[in-house]
């Protein structure tokens, strides 16, 4: 098969490797559509403990079952599904009590285990008993299933912020992530959205999501527009949707007392470390978390809403590559020219 390789930091080769051999206990997907993750270019660019090259990255994904194992019961050949990226190892406290996100091994699928830039993938034994693999309808295009993986990301972000009926939202950066939390956010039922976002591009795409409004921070000030916004009291719940530091400390200095704070967007090496007064939380009685990942139990959540429309992609998905033009679609990202990539492994 066909499968993009990351043979070392920086170097993303397409080439022939052998195609998965399943067992028994395992599964061969058929690799339909899967996006370039913003970690996947950290990955790429920076490198990560758990990835050791040669290695096959990506885990935003969607396909058919082509083979299935005798033993194999969660999925059968023909079933359509959508992918999540983490793996409950199914053994240890966190795991065990449906928080696979928070595992010590953190096993994930891009990551140890071998991932979805590929014509075909193998789903272990552990991936289908434990890991996030959702059966989609044959009226979803796998394209927007496969954006399953990071709703459900988001769907943990709202749901650690306690996001209830008439909540003030502030997202900061509405790249495709960001886009779907507004409407997540109504979803959950928020009342007021604010959209934040530097990029006129973004923003001229995140405004198809109808939130309440849009801030460009380059323009005027992020906080005192928030505050103003919010009555003077500042938003209820504060979402990072943005690799920045600045937004992190921005999210707290205008959230509301008792407000949330979410610290969404992971930043690259070599960050600055976040500048805070602790006596701001302090004095505020404000809650400041972070969220990474998702269960399989929000995966599903996640297929739900995009089933039944309730969460729109189609404006998201900006570029179509197939495999072969996989470094091409890794600039786009990259740089900033669209939104999601979608690599579509056999596609000529």
């Amino acid at each position: 098969m066909k499968a993009a390789v990351m043979e070392e930091l920086g170097r993303l080769v397409v080439k022939d490797v052998p195609t998965p051999e399943i067992d028994d206990d395992s599964a061969l997907l058929r690799v339909e559509a899967v996006s370039i993750c913003g970690s996947d270019v950290r990955i790429l660019n920076y490198g990560n403990p758990r990835v050791q090259p040669p290695a096959i990255i990506g885990h935003e994904a969607a396909g058919a079952i082509v083979q299935a194992g005798k033993n194999v019961t969660r999925v059968k050949v023909g079933d359509r599904v959508a992918l999540g990226a983490d793996v409950p190892c199914g053994q240890c406290n966190w795991c065990r009590n449906g928080l696979g996100n928070n595992c010590a091994i953190n096993y994930a699928i891009g990551y140890q285990i071998p991932g979805a830039f590929a014509q075909f993938m193998k789903l272990s034994r552990l991936v289908l008993e434990e890991g996030p693999v959702t059966r989609i309808s044959d009226t979803l295009p796998f394209e927007i299933a496969a954006f399953a993986e990071p709703l459900a990301c988001a769907i943990n972000g709202f749901e650690l912020v306690n996001l209830s009926l008439g909540k003030s939202v502030v997202i900061i950066g509405l790249g495709p992530i960001g886009c779907a939390m507004i409407d997540l956010a109504r979803q959950m039922g928020a009342t007021k959205v604010i959209g934040v976002q530097r990029s006129q591009l973004r923003m001229d795409i995140a405004k198809s999501y109808e939130a309440d409004v849009y801030i460009n921070p380059r323009e005027e000030d992020v906080v005192a527009r928030c505050r103003a916004e919010t009555g003077g009291e500042g938003p209820d719940i504060v979402i990072t949707a943005c690799g920045s530091v600045e937004a992190h400390e921005q999210a707290v200095e205008m959230v509301a007392h008792r407000g949330y704070v979410n610290l969404f967007g992971g930043l690259k090496k070599g960050t600055r470390p976040m500048s805070l007064l602790s006596n701001t939380i302090h004095y505020k009685e404000c809650f400041v978390t972070g969220s990474h990942g998702s269960t399989p139990r929000q995966h599903e959540l996640a297929v739900q809403l995009l089933e039944k429309g309730l969460v729109r992609v189609e404006p998201l998905l900006t570029h179509h590559f197939p495999l072969s033009d996989i470094n091409r679609g890794f600039e786009v990202m990259d740089s900033k020219q669209g939104m999601k990539i979608v690599i579509h492994p056999n596609q000529v």
